[in-house]
Formats: C-alpha cells, sequence, structure tokens
C-alpha cells in the first residue's frame, strides 16, 4: 500500500470494511519449493489442504473475483496462489477490469511463463516476483522458475524482486551483497523488498532464522541500505521486523486484510500465513510497514494506531448495523418486497 492510500483505508475501516483482500486465485502450482505457507497442511486448518480444494476456471473465476471485491470493496487487492500466471487467461480480463474501478492490485508469481507484455500499460498494477536468494539454492528450491526463465519472461516490465530470507540465505557470507548486486543490475527491476521466513509455532524447517541470523540479517541489510538504491527497506521496517506484533489480534495488517482461498469462499485466519503462525519470528513486510504507520505520531503526539483502534471500534457498529439492515431486506425480499439496497 503506498503512503496515499493510508488515510484512504482508515476511512474504509471506519466504515465497517476491510481495506486490503488478498485471494489464491487458485490452487494450481507447477511448483515445489520448500516452506511454501500455502501448501503447509497447517495453512488452512480444518479446510484441508489447499491442493485438495475446488476452485474456479474461466468466467467462473472472473465473475467470482469480480463478485469478492464488488462485496468487499477493497482499495488494495493482492492476487496470490498457487500461481497466479497458471490462470493468466482469466487474468487478462480481470486485471484491466479492476483497474477501471480504481483498485490497486499487487499480482505476486513465480514468473514461471510469460508475463504478458500488454499488462506493463495496465494502470495501479504492480508485479511482483518471488525469488529464493542467490541462482544455485533458487533453482534448486524453485524449478522450473529458475533465474533464466524469470530474466527471460519479466523483459519489457517494471517489476518488483521480492525475497523471503531464509537459513539458507542468511548462513552464507555476503550473500545479500550479491543478490543485490545481481538483481540491482537488471533494467527490469525496478524495487527489490526482503521479508523473513515466518515459520509455524513449533516448526522446525530448515529455513527457520535463529535468533542470531535474523538479527545479522537485519543489521546487515540495513547497511547494504546505502549502497544500493533499489533496495526498498525503511528503517520503520526493518524496526518492525526486530519487534513484530504480538499477535495477530494485535497486527494492523492482519486486521485489515482479508484472505480468501481458492474455492472463493473460506478465510484463511489469523492472517494470511494460515494456521497458528509463531507471531515472535514474523518476518512479513506488510506487517512489519503497518506497525511502523501505527507507530507514527500525528502531530507529534497522536499515535496513528490510536485512530485506527476508533476507527475498528465505529466500522463494528456500522458493519453490525448494515449485516441486521441486510438480513431485514432478504427477509423482506423473500416475501415479494423490494430488498434494501
Amino acid at each position: 500500500m503506498e503512503k496515499k492510500d493510508v488515510f484512504r483505508a482508515w476511512g474504509r475501516i471506519a466504515s465497517g470494511y476491510r481495506p486490503m483482500l488478498s485471494v489464491e486465485i487458485t490452487r494450481e502450482c507447477p511448483l515445489r519449493c520448500p516452506g511454501c505457507y500455502a501448501y503447509e497442511p497447517e495453512h488452512l486448518g480444518q479446510i484441508g489442504p489447499l491442493r485438495t480444494l475446488a476452485d474456479y476456471k474461466g468466467q467462473s473465476l472472473v465473475d467470482g473475483v469480480l463478485a469478492l471485491v464488488d462485496r468487499y470493496r477493497p482499495i488494495h487487492l493482492s492476487i496470490v496462489g498457487g500461481e497466479p500466471l497458471v490462470r493468466f487467461r482469466e487474468l487478462d480480463e480481470l486485471l484491466p477490469r479492476l483497474s477501471q474501478m480504481g483498485i490497486n492490485v499487487q499480482l505476486v508469481t513465480s514468473a514461471v511463463r510469460p508475463i504478458p507484455m500488454h499488462w506493463g500499460a495496465i494502470k495501479n498494477l504492480q508485479i511482483v516476483v518471488s525469488i529464493d536468494g542467490l541462482q544455485p539454492d533458487h533453482d534448486r528450491r524453485r524449478a522450473p522458475a529458475t533465474y533464466e526463465r524469470i530474466l527471460q519472461n519479466i523483459q519489457g516490465h517494471s517489476i518488483t524482486v521480492h525475497c523471503t530470507v531464509t537459513h539458507q540465505m542468511a548462513a552464507r557470507a555476503n550473500s545479500f551483497a550479491e543478490f543485490l548486486s545481481f538483481w540491482s543490475t537488471q533494467p527490469d527491476v525496478r524495487k527489490i523488498w526482503f521479508s523473513l521466513f515466518t515459520p509455524q509455532v513449533g516448526d522446525a524447517a530448515e529455513e527457520v532464522l535463529s535468533p542470531q541470523e535474523r538479527s545479522a540479517t537485519l543489521d546487515e541489510l540495513r547497511r547494504l541500505r546505502t549502497a544500493f538504491t533499489k533496495l526498498d527497506l525503511p528503517i520503520p521496517v526493518l524496526e518492525g521486523y526486530r519487534r513484530p506484533p504480538a499477535s495477530p489480534a494485535e497486527c494492523i495488517f492482519a486486521c485489515t486484510t482479508l484472505s480468501i482461498t481458492a474455492n472463493l469462499r473460506s478465510r484463511i485466519t489469523p492472517c494470511q500465513f494460515g494456521g497458528n503462525p509463531d507471531c515472535t519470528q514474523c518476518g512479513c513486510m506488510a506487517s512489519a510497514g503497518l506497525k511502523a504507520v501505527g507507530e507514527h505520531k500525528l502531530l507529534g503526539l497522536l499515535p496513528l494506531k490510536s485512530l485506527y483502534k476508533a476507527s475498528v471500534r465505529v466500522g463494528k457498529t456500522i458493519s453490525a448495523v448494515r449485516g441486521r439492515l441486510e438480513a431485514d431486506s432478504t427477509e423482506r425480499s423473500s416475501e415479494g418486497l423490494i430488498s434494501f439496497r
């Protein structure tokens, strides 16, 4: 979310809506990346693993996503997966329509297939390409979305590189400088983001950073900010990583984002990671960024998170009233009366 959207988002919250919507647009993905939270057994809880869900294709998918947007009225939509480019034909229709509606769209992809050139002309579309560290480790983890294929498939675009730092990357000397040196020189890369691997509670996966690795990583990235201008990692975000929200209930991003899985009905809770995320090791860039926004003091006096909490209280009241009106509208409509709009 851009800075200019923050106060728009506050208005949506006070109206009883969540300003951000995240949709797992498909359960399908040709990759089998170790540590991918979307395919962990805990991700969807009792709903079941993502790959077992029914999902949508063709016009049913287009109509389903537009119905979600019409219902929840977000100002920002994240399209994730699975691999969204599996549904590139549907996206070819969806993305221009969402742009015409004034919605900011972030499409997160592995760039495993070519990104259509005409998408570059779509207003308010941000394409984010996930890359897991340096080429040898990335190509092993994320084949067939190798460095070579990514470089071919992003040609002519202006993309954001997103790297999730894992133990494997943090343990290798100079890996961050090498990564930034390579991707900063690519003409199709506009900026570079880093987040940190976020485990589930009790997770012992190889990707989990030790406390020492986490601290050293943040120190190193802070130092590299001045050397690589494409690295988009403000100091407040770095500090947000050091002191993440204590729980999803305290996380502004989790509380302002509605995450929907591939059946276009079920919600992912308590945040986009699902399951039981270890908030003490949260590495979500959006969470860290909105924590920084919340701690900013308006006119040097009042933290914005205080305004956020007040807006939430107002929004819950309005939402409850809206729910009662809609229920009454449905009941009257079933009796042959004109429904409330």
